[in-house]
């Protein structure tokens, strides 16, 4: 890059500043930053910083800092997606109406304070409706959903972020997933909270500890972004099968909701009513196309055993209607019946 087509950068850098909406302080830093490459541009000097700038301008100014969704502040809205999204779980339900509801009175009473309950925490085996009932609650409220994977998480860092001083460093997983969103009060899910690597587990707790607390996290600062963030508006849920790992610290800041395991009856009416209709929708099916017998429906719900959660039936499902799709395609029929005589053929 010569000094012209560098200076041109700068001039880019700067307009771009001006038009983002950005806290004061924060333009006055970057600003100055813009400043210091100009100066070293002029007197011929080294041009690998422009590029470390350029990308820590494109963050800050891509970063939600004044955007947000307003609340859908309508309980019996979140009583229709919930009963709509999950079969059962009545007790599981009704603790999640309690809970919204002190955040709606807390909005209504108090709309220019930060809401002061513990973040939920769904502890359950795999497949139990852990995370689709964190995304039930982002569809009840009008907000938008990210999800963060702690599975394998082998730094705090991966929560923290890179200070800039590197072309490779980057953003933590918190400000990734904001600029995803494009708004400073998702729902963001921390899942599997219980998979943090061994090593790390320490330091990631710290940082979750600062996370979930609404009298710390309204200043978080991204090491990357380096300014405070305030994150006290996002409504963390977290998730985990268990809590042997996770530190008492973390614990006392989660609110712990047990979640069950389905029966097989229950797994039946969640195939029929939800998995079923589900995944023809995605296929771009009907149910004039497949109709699963009564007599079929147990060995689908668990062909290889018991199984807490409803991913194994979420899976067999799938497969049938891809078998379906396949055969519709391949000229073998519009219709088809599952019954055991051609469950086999179907679920292999």
């Amino acid at each position: 890059m010569d000094t012209s087509n560098g200076s041109s950068e700068v001039e880019k850098l700067r307009d771009r500043l001006q038009s983002a909406d950005l806290p004061a302080n924060l333009r006055e830093k970057a600003v100055h930053q813009i400043d210091r490459i100009a100066l070293t541009l002029k007197y011929g000097g080294n041009l690998s910083q422009i590029d470390i700038t350029a990308k820590y301008i494109d963050w800050i100014t891509t970063l939600p800092w004044n955007k947000k969704t307003e609340d859908i502040l309508d309980i019996q809205k979140v009583k229709e997606i919930l009963d709509k999204n999950h079969y059962g779980l009545a007790k599981i339900k009704q603790r999640i109406l309690e809970y919204l509801s002190v955040l709606i009175i807390q909005k209504q009473k108090m709309p220019t304070s930060t809401p002061h309950a513990p973040q939920l925490f769904f502890i359950g085996l795999v497949g139990t409706g852990k995370t689709t009932i964190a995304q039930s609650i982002a569809e009840a409220l009008g907000r938008k959903f990210m999800r963060i994977p702690f599975g394998g998480l082998s730094s705090a860092l991966d929560l923290r972020g890179q200070s800039k001083t590197t072309p490779e460093s980057e953003p933590g997983m918190i400000i990734r997933a904001l600029r995803r969103a494009e708004v400073k009060n998702p729902v963001i899910l921390l899942d599997e909270l219980d998979r943090i690597t061994p090593e790390s587990r320490a330091s990631v707790m710290g940082v979750l500890v600062e996370l979930l607390d609404p009298e710390q996290n309204s200043n978080f600062v991204d090491y990357f972004i380096d300014y405070p963030f305030d994150l006290s508006q996002i409504l963390f849920v977290t998730t985990a099968n268990n809590t042997n790992n996770i530190s008492t610290a973390v614990m006392d800041r989660l609110e712990v909701i047990q979640m069950p395991s389905y029966t097989d009856e229950e797994k039946v009416m969640i195939g029929k009513n939800f998995v079923l209709p589900r995944y023809l929708r995605n296929a771009g099916l009907t149910q004039d196309n497949l109709k699963i017998d009564d007599t079929s429906w147990h060995k689908i719900i668990r062909p290889l055993g018991f199984d807490a959660g409803i991913r194994s039936l979420e899976r067999n499902i799938e497969g049938i209607v891809r078998k379906v799709a396949f055969n519709i395609i391949a000229g073998q029929g519009q219709s088809f019946t599952i019954d055991e005589s051609n469950l086999k053929e179907f679920l292999s």
